[in-house]
């Protein structure tokens, strides 16, 4: 891994423990805008942080070491829950007013869908994804990595492949 990224990943990642960030391992822990949580891979070790922050339109920002180089989908899941290896808990895409998936579908987008990431060589990246809608149903939220890039147009997932990395942005009271 570059420096560089190293270095990011590590300032994050202490943000992350400074604003009371816990390893998520099936539980959840919600991401109150300016909040951390830790994204983690499905052996459950920690591989990056999380920032949800309020500033007008919400977005997310990431940073991530220890996943494969190239291009993932990256996807809002109804459920906020982490469990791994699959991440099957964290059920299917957001989708509150039930459309197809992808950008490019004509029936779609839903609210799950965001643009696909691209990791380095050096298994490290950062990136800000904007969301629209509120994260914190009563079944919360989680945001999950895939591991191939989201086509933007096959329902329901976008032929995104399994999934790699989550972290619960959105929790159930």
């Amino acid at each position: 891994m570059k420096r560089s990224t190293r270095a990011l990943i590590g300032g994050v990642l202490m943000a992350a423990m400074a604003s009371g960030c816990a390893p998520i391992g099936g539980g959840a822990i919600s991401a109150a805008p300016g909040r951390s949580v830790a994204l983690i891979a499905g052996d459950g070790r920690v591989i990056g942080a999380v920032v949800v922050a309020a500033d007008g339109a919400m977005t997310v920002r990431v940073a991530a070491g220890g996943l494969a180089p190239g291009m993932h989908g990256l996807h809002l899941h109804a459920v906020g829950l982490c469990t791994g290896p699959g991440f099957a808990s964290a059920g299917g895409h957001l989708n509150p007013g039930g459309k197809q998936h992808g950008r490019d579908n004509p029936l779609g987008a839903h609210l799950g869908d965001l643009p696909n990431v691209e990791v380095g060589t050096d298994g490290g990246t950062a990136w800000i994804a904007p969301l629209g809608g509120e994260l914190d149903d009563a079944d919360g939220t989680a945001l999950v990595v895939h591991a191939k890039p989201d086509d933007y147009r096959t329902d329901p997932s976008g032929a995104s492949g399994d999934r790699v990395a989550c972290a619960v942005v959105g929790a159930a009271r």
